[in-house]
């Protein structure tokens, strides 16, 4: 069992960075006034939002949302071990820090969740073009100059027979108009002796041609 565990530098590297970084977040959170387990409990928390969005950059590099909430994660580790390194006073750490600290735990709670939350868009990847497919080569053309092309043969066009033409319908009299009619051919007859054309019933009532002749045609 012990002799497939394999010494790696890079882990012992990894091992020595993150205690020094988790006792350097653990310092400056004691100094602004969180003491006892709430101390410890913001090493956790920075470096568990730091591995989220890790996590989250993984899957998707463009998430613009994954690389703000690894870049406060990282601000805030680099952030302690800068502070814990002498150039800030621990036993008199100004309010603004504090008011920091104090308000990490939030400020944790929102990154996490939405980085949990977030649905992932994976990256599209563009689709190559088909190939194009390969043509059969064609046919040599051999030049003969005793040979004329006189091109295809066209077959001439039968002409297409005319359709016989409808006959136009009727007009439709409506029966007011030919009783008027009827008085009016009435008292031409008793003038004139004649019964009346239809270009004198068109003048008269002042009609068209074809209702005129409809209306003769009735009165015959």
């Amino acid at each position: 069992m012990f002799r497939s565990i394999r010494i790696d530098a890079v882990l012992i590297q990894a091992v020595i960075a993150g205690a020094l970084s988790f006792a350097h977040l653990h310092d400056l959170a004691e100094a602004a006034g969180q003491s006892g387990w709430k101390a410890w409990a913001y090493p956790v928390s920075v470096d568990l939002l730091l591995v989220a969005a890790w996590r989250r950059l993984r899957g998707a590099r463009r998430d613009r949302s994954a690389w703000t909430w690894f870049v406060i994660a990282l601000v805030a580790s680099l952030g302690a071990n800068v502070a814990t390194a002498g150039l800030l006073d621990l036993d008199h750490v100004p309010a603004w820090l504090r008011i920091l600290v104090a308000g990490w735990p939030a400020l944790a709670f929102l990154g996490g969740t939405l980085l949990v939350h977030q649905p992932t868009q994976p990256e599209t990847t563009p689709t190559p073009a088909p190939a194009p497919a390969a043509s059969a080569d064609p046919a040599p053309v051999i030049d003969r100059p005793d040979v004329v092309d006189e091109g295809p043969e066209i077959a001439p066009v039968e002409p297409v027979p005319a359709l016989p033409e409808a006959p136009a319908p009727a007009p439709v009299v409506p029966p007011a108009l030919v009783d008027h009619a009827r008085k009016v051919a009435t008292e031409h007859r008793t003038r004139t002796g004649t019964d009346i054309d239809t270009a004198t019933l068109r003048a008269r009532l002042g009609i068209p041609e074809d209702l005129a002749g409809a209306i003769v045609a009735q009165l015959a």
